[in-house]
């Protein structure tokens, strides 16, 4: 189909469950002032983990009982669930969508909410019920808490979604490759509106195989807020974290005969992988992959390389950040002129299979308020990347500037990639 004939898609909905903030407009707050969700976390002390960091969401009882019944919450653990529900329910109210009635599921709205790992603490739990033979004490819910589709199911009922329900995983591309996959289907005409998103769960269970792999770092556990560095020369790994982001896109003519708030249009994307070919691994990118996915998404929005004013990095406070930093350039094609570079992970860590849809959150945030939100923990930027990039457009304080085309991207576990293109609607 001709670019020209497909459906324009716009964002109306968001919602967000972070280790920083638990609303929309909190977490835009915390971006902008650079407010911190990471905290010492005694059960990784307890546990003789090396990293005893984490951002984990604050919720409190209080706000769990305003989106979930007693019934609902009887034998619930899984901690990821919560945070898509909340999130998702958040997005679908922000949009002004309304529930379908009880004898017909909205037709034109379907959901793609991904994860990770789903329902940790429910595994740990089933697992000693059945080993003592004592199954039947696992609960009617235990299924729909460790299935991966489970949030999507659960809030296509809370929702009455009757198009596309389904869930993805793709390590820490999950949000972005939902982004993508629920855009399409608004631009080939098969939905109006799509919920799309992803959630990560948290604690040891769902942490513990990054720090056997020794990549959280070990050396800030008595400075929590200044654990995760990216960019910076001494960064020393990430911090684990978890959440949820939704959003809802929508066919823009849809959106304008509802007189829907619009956060900015969706114009282009591209999801590949680098099959663990040349450089890349299960571990590790394949830098020619990375570039090819970002040009390719340039290419389907119909923009050229300099029309980018803004990116939101991957950029996870590891080794890789220069190597990430130095791909970026091969692929934009980066002169003396370069766009604002950021990433959210120095105050929310690395919320895994979350990471991609808390992130477009705060990237959509940035369009639609026109700023550029700080990096925080820069001691001095990683002498590679010095040599690719300026200073003052890695900012570490937030900055107002004009940003007409943003482009936000995640490079994930196993060598995949996904790169969206948003723009400032009008």
């Amino acid at each position: 189909m001709n670019k020209s004939s497909l459906k324009r898609v716009v964002v109306t909905g968001m919602g967000v469950v972070a280790p920083n903030a638990t609303n929309l407009a909190d977490f835009y707050n915390a971006l902008k002032t650079g407010k911190s969700g990471l905290r010492y976390d005694q059960q990784l002390a307890d546990l003789q983990f090396g990293c005893h960091v984490s951002g984990t969401p604050q919720l409190t009882e209080e706000q769990v009982a305003d989106y979930f019944t007693p019934l609902q919450l009887r034998g619930l653990k899984a901690t990821g669930l919560v945070y898509g529900v909340i999130a998702g329910k958040d997005a679908f109210r922000d949009a002004g969508l309304e529930i379908a009635g009880k004898e017909n599921a909205l037709a034109d709205f379907g959901i793609i909410m991904g994860t990770g790992q789903s329902g940790g603490e429910k595994f740990r739990e089933a697992i000693h019920l059945i080993d003592d033979g004592r199954v039947r004490r696992l609960g009617s819910t235990s299924v729909i808490q460790t299935m991966t589709s489970g949030i999507s199911a659960w809030l296509s009922g809370e929702l009455g979604a009757g198009n596309l329900v389904t869930s993805n995983s793709s390590a820490c591309c999950t949000g972005t490759e939902a982004f993508i996959m629920g855009y399409e289907r608004i631009a080939y005409g098969k939905a109006k509106q799509m919920l799309v998103g992803s959630t990560s769960d948290s604690g040891p269970y769902i942490w513990g195989g990054f720090d056997a792999m020794r990549i959280l770092p070990t050396s800030y556990n008595d400075q929590p807020e200044n654990a995760s560095r990216p960019f910076s020369n001494d960064a020393a790994g990430f911090i684990p974290g978890s959440g949820a982001g939704a959003i809802v896109l929508e066919e823009l003519e849809s959106a304008l005969e509802r007189g829907a708030t619009i956060y900015g249009e969706v114009i282009g994307g591209a999801l590949n992988s680098g099959g663990h070919r040349a450089d890349g691994s299960m571990t590790a990118p394949n830098g020619t992959a990375v570039q090819r996915c970002i040009k390719q998404a340039l290419s389907d929005a119909k923009i050229e390389e300099n029309d980018v004013q803004a990116i939101n990095g991957h950029v996870t406070a590891t080794g890789k950040d220069a190597y990430e930093v130095a791909n970026w350039v091969k692929a934009l094609e980066l002169k003396e002129s370069k766009p604002y570079l950021n990433s959210f992970k120095s105050s929310i860590g690395h919320c895994l299979a979350a990471a991609g849809s808390i992130e477009l959150v705060g990237s959509l945030l940035q369009l639609k308020y026109q700023e550029v939100f700080a990096n925080q923990n820069i001691t001095d930027l990683h002498p590679e990347i010095k040599e690719l990039y300026d200073l003052d457009k890695i900012p570490t304080a937030t900055v107002s500037t004009n940003i007409d085309v943003l482009i936000k991207a995640s490079f994930g576990f196993g060598d995949v990639n996904a790169a969206v293109v948003l723009k400032r609607y009008d």
